[in-house]
C-alpha cells in the first residue's frame, strides 16, 4: 500500500496549508501540495498528501473521502504511480501530425512532486 494520497474536487481557495491542517489529525504529514497551473498559478482543483505511514494514509483516506473542505466534498484515494514514459500530453507539436495540442490526455491522474 502507498502513503501518497490523491485529493480531488478541491475548491480553488484551498492551499497547501489547508490540506496539511485537514490531514494532520490522522498522522504525520510528509508533504501536502495543491497542484497549480504553471502559466497562471491557479489551482487545478486537485493535490497530493503524503502521510508518514501507510496506516495513517488508509485512515485519512477512509475518514476524509467525501468530507467537506471549503464548501466542496473532496475525493480522497491512493495516488497511482506515474507510468513510465507518460510525461506530458497537451504541449505544442507531438501527437502524430495532429499539430498544436499534442495528444488528448484523458482523465489520467499524475503523480506530481
Amino acid at each position: 500500500m502507498e502513503k501518497k494520497l490523491f485529493v480531488g474536487n478541491l475548491s480553488f481557495q484551498v492551499s497547501d496549508i489547508d490540506l496539511e491542517d485537514l490531514f494532520k489529525q490522522y498522522g504525520e504529514i510528509t508533504s501536502a501540495k495543491v497542484i497549480t497551473d504553471k502559466m497562471t498559478g491557479r489551482s487545478r482543483g486537485f493535490g497530493f498528501v503524503e502521510m508518514g505511514t501507510e496506516e495513517s494514509a488508509r485512515q485519512a483516506s477512509e475518514a476524509l473521502n467525501g468530507a467537506d473542505l471549503k464548501g466542496r466534498p473532496i475525493n480522497v484515494s491512493f495516488a497511482r504511480k506515474q507510468e513510465e514514459g507518460s510525461g506530458g500530453g497537451r504541449g505544442f507539436g507531438g501527437g502524430g501530425g495532429r499539430g498544436f495540442g499534442g495528444g488528448g490526455g484523458g482523465n489520467k491522474r499524475r503523480n506530481y512532486d
